[in-house]
């Protein structure tokens, strides 16, 4: 039975957002008794359900998932956390002669298990919480003073603060990915990204979005991780009166496309991932993993 576990590929299921990974991981985890990770640094959040396009109750039921609800709004979770999350729940799935899928659009967090990210120190607090003070403009004059490299993603503050903390040093990586592993990515048409984009901003603003964003914000306040990112600084624009729930709308959309073309970028990167549509995705995958199981 052991061997037969460690004989397992694991599976991983890459895209921008609203691209089908979900229904596609959830059919493929049906079809070969499988379990999804989901690899996402938005729904690692507790109570940020809505905002966060988590997979529905009705969808956990049907395949378990792994990689939701971990920490509360206020607590910190790196990428190396993650990793070392992913790790031990991949090993937990084989151990049951189950199929792990890791699912997501969170590049650093796919990559960092995929090529075995070897990272650097803990953060130090002190110095996150001066960072964190910080605008883009006056961290790139801190790296620039201090002759430190930045991110890939240099639009990104966490990734720079991240860099600023290790000195510059980047994470070492493997060349290649781990062995037994099938890498797909979920290519999609951009206009059909663009309007599925909109549809599911339409859908999360009829789904009580306000009331969550009311509930997380009075338990954890506006100043965290969780409650910058997303949809809610809008809805807390809406909630001040400065914009109305249409604007909030519109710019979540503008918001969520720009994440998605950042995903993509990211994700174009590793030479290794098979980008197909999701139709043609669930036949390769249907096909590789009834090899697998006949070996």
């Amino acid at each position: 039975m052991a061997s037969k576990a460690l004989s397992l590929p694991l599976v991983v299921i890459v895209g921008p957002t609203a691209s089908g990974k979900t229904s596609l991981a959830i059919e493929i985890a049906k079809r070969f008794n499988g379990e999804i990770i989901c690899a996402d640094s938005r729904s690692i959040y507790k109570g940020a359900d809505i905002a966060t396009a988590k997979p529905s109750v009705e969808e956990r039921k049907i395949v378990p998932h792994h990689g939701l609800d971990l920490v509360e709004p206020n607590e910190y979770f790196s990428a190396a956390d993650f990793k070392k999350y992913a790790n031990k729940k991949i090993d937990e799935v084989k151990s049951r002669n189950h199929i792990p899928l890791l699912v997501g659009g969170t590049g650093l967090y796919i990559d960092s298990v995929i090529f075995d990210y070897k990272f650097g120190p803990k953060a130090n607090i002190k110095l996150r919480q001066k960072l964190q003070r910080m605008n883009l403009g006056e961290l790139y004059s801190y790296c620039q003073k201090n002759n430190i490299k930045l991110p890939d993603n240099i639009k990104n503050k966490r990734y720079i603060t991240r860099s600023i903390e290790v000195n510059g040093q980047e994470s070492q990586r493997r060349n290649k990915p781990i062995n037994n592993c099938i890498i797909v990515g979920i290519s999609t048409d951009r206009s059909v990204l663009r309007d599925r984009i909109e549809k599911r901003a339409v859908i999360m603003f009829n789904d009580k979005i306000i009331e969550e964003t009311k509930t997380l914000s009075e338990k954890y306040g506006w100043d965290n991780e969780a409650m910058k990112s997303n949809i809610y600084p809008l809805i807390h624009l809406f909630l001040m009166n400065k914009i109305s729930i249409d604007e909030a709308k519109n710019k979540s959309i503008t918001l969520d496309w720009r994440l998605a073309k950042r995903q993509i970028t990211w994700l174009k990167r590793n030479r290794f991932i098979h980008w197909l549509s999701l139709n043609d995705a669930m036949d390769f995958l249907t096909a590789e993993l009834a090899k697998s199981m006949e070996s």
